[in-house]
């Protein structure tokens, strides 16, 4: 970045590994053939000290999708910046009170940004312990904010977090909520890392609800890294693709199959200017033989 010498020597060698015939390629066609997408959370420390230095970064390195909004910068301003260097925003987040209390500001910011999804993270829950009633007022909740934003020309998503894992009946609240929840007004986005971490498998949910999942975040998680239902762990178990437990090829396959095409990588990691580079090219390695 502009304001960061060590920050443009890393991304230079990144991108010196990218430029590189892939270790892994085989004859084959890309597995990956989706716009690259990036989480703005991912770059979290670098947007706050130079909007612009970091959006440049985004874009040198080859990304064209961010999930995301300005970061306090006026929506307007932000798009403009985003818009001249080539970056697409399908998709903003929005916090549970802010939806529940002003969907129309959301709605409103999430079109200047040119988003047709909105995106919300987590349910309000004492931790580790997501009970049946903080599930049920999110379905009741989730439903009606999911109807106003359609009738704005959006498409609500809910980010499952691993937490939702709870059992309940024959299954656990993430079923309950997916379950409950009209699929005319309410989608999911699939955070591979956090379904894994949560006791979920990435596969086996894309086949039970289909196109019910709509935007991926691509990450990894550190083989043998503890698990639990909480929906935090250690930055230091965020791996770049293809060094953790996930499955990625299996994954994205299933994504492609039911229709996914938003994708973003997400680095949670205090790493990121080492690691995204890294997963980049494992994603442009990967082929269908």
């Amino acid at each position: 970045m502009s304001t960061n010498k060590g920050f443009v020597f890393i991304l230079s060698l990144g991108l010196l590994v990218l430029s590189q015939r892939s270790s892994y390629a085989q004859q084959g066609r890309p597995l990956y053939t989706a716009p690259l997408g990036i989480q703005a959370y991912t770059f979290r420390k670098s947007f706050p000290r130079d909007v612009t230095g970091t959006l440049d970064t985004i874009r040198m390195m080859g990304f064209s999708e961010m999930e995301g909004g300005g970061n306090g910068m006026d929506p307007s301003d932000f798009r403009k910046l985003c818009d001249a260097r080539g970056i697409s925003i399908p998709s903003v987040g929005a916090g549970y009170e802010q939806l529940m209390k002003s969907p129309d500001s959301v709605a409103r910011t999430a079109k200047i940004l040119g988003a047709g999804y909105v995106m919300c993270a987590w349910i309000p829950h004492d931790h580790g312990m997501l009970t049946f009633e903080n599930a049920r007022k999110a379905v009741e909740d989730f439903n009606r904010v999911g109807k106003f934003l359609k009738e704005q020309g959006l498409i609500f998503c809910y980010h499952a977090h691993g937490y939702e894992f709870q059992p309940y009946e024959t299954g656990n609240l993430l079923d309950y909520i997916i379950t409950n929840t009209n699929p005319d007004w309410v989608s999911f986005e699939m955070d591979i890392f956090w379904i894994q971490f949560g006791g979920g498998d990435p596969v086996v949910l894309m086949k039970k609800y289909g196109k019910r999942w709509k935007l991926m975040h691509l990450k990894d998680l550190k083989k043998g890294a503890k698990k639990d239902l909480t929906g935090l762990t250690s930055p230091e178990n965020d791996v770049p693709l293809g060094t953790g437990e996930l499955n990625i090829p299996a994954i994205l396959k299933q994504a492609a199959l039911i229709g996914i095409v938003h994708y973003f990588i997400e680095d949670e990691s205090n790493h990121v200017n080492e690691q995204v580079p890294q997963s980049i090219h494992y994603l442009k390695s990967l082929t269908v033989q």
